[in-house]
């Protein structure tokens, strides 16, 4: 703002203060332009002016799942390097708390944030003002803006299509996919994937066995039965992510149904409890630390004054194990 009026940064304060040493036409200028610059002050600033933390904001839709804390374990390591601190808040998948936690980074004033979209949010108003402001972001996993904003994905469409491929391979024909909203790009992405490897193999696409809703354990739950319960049900489940992936586990094995000889199943996901359920699960590895790694590693040079925007794909490894063999 000093720059702008042509000033120093001590008016600029003082004017903000609405400071007697400061004119009343000053006062008007430097509250204008801060109303159009949408300037905060900055409260760690102001009562630690010489030792202000350097904080960044992680924005997670639910941080207890696997996935998230250890995408979070990933930011804070690097972080921590540069001698950052991370606050992160939880949305609960909710578009309203999501945008009220951007909301309290900027009045925070942290230097940048890291966020991974809630399932409901289609409005990114509140990103592009953090654009206008010039406060960098970092998308991970399930994003929007891409002409904007640095992202880091997985190659979900390449993953899917490789554990849909193994299930084909090891004797699964009927394949259902059980995935979350559709209008979020990391479900499409896996979900192309799916589909490519059946059409790739001469499988009929029947639309019958793509679910794609809620990212909920009643979702998933619901969507299991439905699928078992019509009169041609699949031999085989692919499933979104881990939440979805043990609510279809325990779906299966409730009905008293084989697994992999009934219903094979492949799910997204690579926490220690898929090596300590019987059979041990077959999973797509999301390598979720390295992407917090990645994504944090772009902010940082985003907030180092790098304008670059880029896009970091991290590849995913699929872990054959037991509940996806058919023929064994």
């Amino acid at each position: 703002m000093a720059a702008r009026l042509g000033v120093s940064i001590a008016t600029v304060s003082r004017a903000l203060r609405n400071s007697h040493e400061v004119g009343d036409d000053m006062k008007q200028r430097v509250q204008e332009l801060a109303r159009e610059m949408n300037y905060r002050p900055n409260p760690f600033a102001q009562s630690l002016r010489k030792e202000a933390p350097r904080i960044i904001g992680v924005v997670l839709p639910n941080l207890v799942t696997h996935y998230y804390a250890a995408v979070l374990d990933g930011i804070e390591d690097y972080a921590r390097k540069f001698g950052y601190t991370v606050f992160s808040s939880n949305s609960h998948e909710s578009h309203e708390m999501e945008a009220a936690a951007i909301d309290n980074f900027i009045n925070l004033h942290v230097e940048g944030i890291i966020a991974c979209l809630a399932q409901d949010t289609v409005d990114y108003s509140h990103f592009k003002e953090l654009h206008d402001m010039g406060i960098p972001l970092v998308f991970f996993a399930r994003t929007c803006l891409p002409e904007l904003f640095s992202q880091v994905i997985a190659d979900g469409d390449v993953a899917a299509q490789n554990a849909t491929q193994h299930l084909i391979d090891t004797g699964s024909r009927r394949i259902a996919f059980i995935g979350g909203p559709n209008h979020l790009d990391m479900v499409r992405r896996r979900k192309h994937g799916y589909l490519q490897a059946l059409r790739e193999n001469h499988i009929k696409i029947d639309r019958d066995l793509v679910k794609c809703g809620e990212i909920s354990d009643e979702y998933a739950r619901q969507a299991t039965n439905s699928l078992l319960s019509i009169e041609n049900p699949p031999d085989a489940i692919l499933a979104f992510n881990d939440i979805i992936t043990y609510s279809v586990f325990d779906e299966v094995k409730k009905r008293g149904l084989s697994i992999p000889k009934d219903v094979a199943i492949i799910g997204f996901t690579d926490g220690d409890a898929s090596e300590h359920v019987t059979p041990k699960l077959t999973v797509v590895a999301d390598k979720a630390a390295e992407q917090g790694n990645k994504a944090c590693e772009l902010l940082m040079r985003a907030i180092n004054g790098d304008k670059k925007i880029y896009h970091e794909v991290v590849p995913m490894e699929l872990c054959i194990r037991e509940s996806s063999d058919k023929r064994k």
